[in-house]
């Protein structure tokens, strides 16, 4: 199973709302910056290079790269389309730490250095019943955490609901949660019919073990 290769893309910005669309699915709205900048602030707590999976409306991207503590951070994005809605709105030059790759995560993660992260940021746009394919992601998940070091931490897209994200768990056995409220766009769709409230920004650590 893979995503698929050539959906259709588009950026509708309507009475002061923005949302990305892949393949008719509200990939992401504006209204998660909030969400994504404290994602983005506590995974910088862990160091100095980063992976992002999925570019999104590069809001997590930007904030990341703009540490101050942040020497690298990639972002692989499949859809190339994606990628050039993100730099035609933001015409100025990008920041210097931040390197934007167009590849599929799945042969990506081949080539990746093992231990060579602090940390993963995990959203991607994946096609339905992907996040949920318990031997896809046990195949997938593991390759990932080979590129954090022991100590670096994985965050994957925010939960609306107080209750640990079962297809992670399985590969850690420490978690940080942090609570930050949120309020939706009346017309979305991706939150469980859940519209305002506190959502749940999980942090999993790598053992040193590992």
């Amino acid at each position: 199973m893979r995503q698929p290769e050539n959906p259709e893309i588009q950026l509708v910005e309507e009475a002061g709302e923005v949302t990305l669309y892949i393949a008719g699915v509200q990939a992401m709205q504006a209204w998660e910056k909030e969400l994504m900048y404290k994602s983005a602030d506590l995974l910088c707590e862990y160091g100095d290079t980063f992976l992002e999976i999925g570019l999104g409306l590069g809001l997590s991207a930007l904030r990341i790269a703009g540490n101050s503590d942040t020497k690298r951070h990639t972002v692989v994005e499949k859809y190339q389309q994606v990628i050039d809605l993100f730099l035609e709105n933001h015409s100025d030059p990008l920041l210097e730490a931040l390197n934007i790759v167009q590849a599929d995560i799945f042969d990506y993660v081949q080539t990746m250095e093992p231990n060579s992260l602090d940390g993963i940021f995990f959203d991607p746009e994946f096609a339905p019943g992907m996040l949920d394919d318990r031997e896809l992601m046990g195949e997938f998940i593991p390759q990932l955490l080979r590129g954090l070091r022991p100590g670096g931490v994985f965050i994957p897209f925010f939960s609306v609901k107080p209750v640990l994200i079962d297809r992670y768990i399985r590969f850690f056995n420490k978690i940080v949660v942090i609570k930050v409220p949120f309020q939706t766009y009346e017309n979305t769709n991706y939150t469980n019919d859940i519209k305002h409230g506190d959502a749940y920004i999980q942090c999993f650590i790598k053992d040193w073990t590992s």
